[in-house]
């Protein structure tokens, strides 16, 4: 099922979906750009959510963070982000605990029927992999990780952000700030993007593969 394109939306909701254990910079540094090309009057509306209700979400490093509300599957947003954390050395909490775990990956699953555009920072990937979107396409995730993508049925790229139109994934951490500025550039236009980059003062890596 071909969604509709994001350049097409008039108004984009992203929800960054975070739990137990995720890596911080995986969420917040998409959150900032985001938040910063908003600021410049890209249509793009950003929050924070989890699974589950709840006040707060213990991040990888101790970093508590107070979600916005929670996923919709019934009411989608247009794009959901998918941090990772924790799947590399297979902690209590994290990636690879909420893959073993399965109500992430199902939501995942569902959302993507819906039409919703998926994309993953990190080892996020592997739970867009454990949910079955991955299959047959294009995909990247942390380089700690690549031998697991390979297990999966998904075919794995050497680049920081792949673009499979509906699905996009992304390398290891920092690689999130390019998957947010490259998502920017579809959502509005490159000039916002490089004005977010500058903003940001990173030095924005291009190495994108688009499908």
């Amino acid at each position: 099922m071909l969604v509709a394109s994001v350049e097409s939306l008039m108004s984009t909701t992203i929800e960054i979906l975070l739990y137990g254990g995720f890596d911080e910079l995986d969420a917040i540094g998409p959150f900032e750009a985001f938040g910063m090309a908003a600021d410049e009057g890209a249509p793009i509306e950003t929050s924070l959510v989890t699974l589950d209700d709840r006040e707060r979400v213990t991040a990888a490093h101790g970093l508590r963070v107070e979600p916005d509300g929670t996923l919709s599957v019934e009411e989608p947003p247009d794009v959901v982000v998918v941090p990772g954390g924790g799947w590399n050395d297979r902690r209590p909490a994290g990636a690879w605990a909420e893959a073993e775990r399965g109500a992430i990956p199902d939501a995942i699953a569902r959302l993507h029927e819906t039409g919703t555009i998926l994309a993953s920072v990190c080892t996020g990937g592997m739970l867009l992999a454990r949910a079955g979107v991955l299959d047959g396409r294009p995909a990247v995730t942390h380089s700690g990780a690549l031998d697991d993508l390979r297990g999966t049925a998904a075919e794995v790229v050497d680049a920081r952000v792949v673009d499979d139109g509906d699905v996009l994934t992304a390398g290891g951490i920092t690689s999130g700030l390019d998957l947010a500025l490259h998502l920017i550039e579809r959502l509005a236009d490159a000039a916002t993007a490089e004005s977010v980059a500058g903003g940001l003062e990173y030095d924005r890596r291009r190495d994108v593969f688009r499908a």
